[in-house]
């Protein structure tokens, strides 16, 4: 099972991106900026426990592509 994190920064639009960490994702957000979510078996799972957090999420286009909304 991967683990996921959530980028504590929003981007432009507001969405506040889940990564999958065991991608080597290039777009992974620095350690600092990144808040833990633990293992899931998949992003949707990932964004669920993300939107604990914040009110807008989305699932990165490079490593969670599955829950990329656009």
């Amino acid at each position: 099972m991967p683990a996921y994190c959530v980028n504590k920064n929003a981007q432009s639009n507001g969405d506040h991106e889940v990564h999958d960490l065991s991608a080597g994702c290039a777009y992974e957000p620095a350690q600092a900026n990144r808040l833990a979510l633990g293992f899931h078996g998949n992003c949707l799972s990932a964004v669920r426990a993300a939107s604990n957090y914040h009110q807008q999420v989305n699932g990165c286009y490079y490593c969670a592509r599955a829950c990329h909304t656009g």
